[in-house]
C-alpha cells in the first residue's frame, strides 16, 4: 500500500508509517485518548500507536498530540499538523523541517 510506487525511500520498508515529503515528514498515527501518559505504543503495520493522555473532546487529544510530536522531534509546533483524521483515531500528522531518520531515532527511542 506504498502511495509512491518507486518513489519509496531506503528504510520505509520498515517503517511503513512514516512518509518522508519535501517540506518534512507524514506519520500515519493511530491514537489512543484517555492514557495514563502521552508515549509512542509502538509500530503496528501501517501507523504508529500513541497513547494520549487528553480525552478526545473538544480537540484536546489532537492538541495534545500535535504537542507531544512538537517535543518530541525538536520541531516547533507550528510545523505540526493534523492534516487527516481530525475526528477518528487514525490520523495523518505532518511535520515540516523534520527529516524521516531523525524521526524514526527519536519516535523509536
Amino acid at each position: 500500500m506504498h502511495k509512491e510506487g518507486a518513489n519509496t525511500m531506503e528504510g520505509q520498508s520498515q517503517t511503513p508509517w512514516l512518509q518522508e515529503t519535501r517540506e518534512g515528514i507524514v506519520i500515519t498515527v493511530k491514537a489512543v485518548p484517555r492514557a495514563s501518559r502521552t508515549e509512542v505504543a509502538g509500530a503496528e503495520g501501517e501507523w504508529l500507536r500513541v497513547r494520549v493522555k487528553a480525552p478526545p473532546v473538544d480537540g484536546k487529544a489532537n492538541d495534545a498530540l500535535v504537542k507531544f510530536f512538537a517535543e518530541t522531534l525538536g520541531a516547533p509546533k507550528g510545523s505540526v499538523a493534523i492534516v487527516s483524521g481530525d475526528t477518528g483515531r487514525l490520523k495523518r500528522v505532518r511535520v515540516s523541517g523534520v527529516s524521516a531518520d531523525a524521526a524514526r531515532k527519536a519516535l523509536r527511542g
